[in-house]
């Protein structure tokens, strides 16, 4: 039961964008990927990253824009929150939802599950590994350290405005 409860515009957004998103006949309309998304009280992005072991398990509905875009399988995005220079990662399973490039820059609604990931020294160095080589940089294992928990959302639905 993590929901916006606030009297300010802030909760309407995401709900607008999603029916915005959903009932747009424009050729640049919203694309849906995954399952439909049944969850119609968003969770803000700032509120996860704030408490995120509250959330572990749990079933959220999150809005943001697309900031980057997995560029080998399209088996992940990453979404601006609510707050300044704040991202989380939406991961989806490799093959079964893949997210376009194109995507970058859209609006989002995405729904899902919290997870936390802890990572080993040698899992969080084989990550920037395989991190550089998909944005086509150079990898300095000297700048890695681990080891590493992070939190990310599992992705079962979204919808990508045009």
């Amino acid at each position: 039961m993590h929901c916006m409860k606030s009297r300010s515009l802030a909760p309407v957004f995401p709900a607008l964008l999603l029916a915005v998103l959903a009932c747009s006949n424009d050729t640049n309309n919203a694309a849906s990927y995954g399952e439909k998304i049944t969850l119609e009280d968003t969770t803000k992005i700032s509120q996860i990253l704030a408490s995120p072991e509250a959330y572990v398990g749990e079933r959220v509905l999150v809005a943001g824009t697309v900031v980057e875009v997995c560029e080998m399988r399209g088996c992940w995005v990453e979404l601006g929150g609510d707050r300044e220079f704040e991202t989380i990662r939406v991961k989806v399973e490799d093959g079964v939802i893949v997210f376009p490039m194109s995507a970058r820059g859209k609006q989002a609604v995405v729904e899902g599950v919290v997870e936390e990931l802890v990572l080993t020294e040698e899992q969080v160095l084989e990550q920037a590994r395989h991190h550089a080589e998909e944005t086509g940089t150079e990898f300095d294992p000297s700048t890695v350290t681990g080891p590493s928990t992070t939190y990310q959302i599992r992705g079962l639905g979204a919808l990508i405005g045009g």
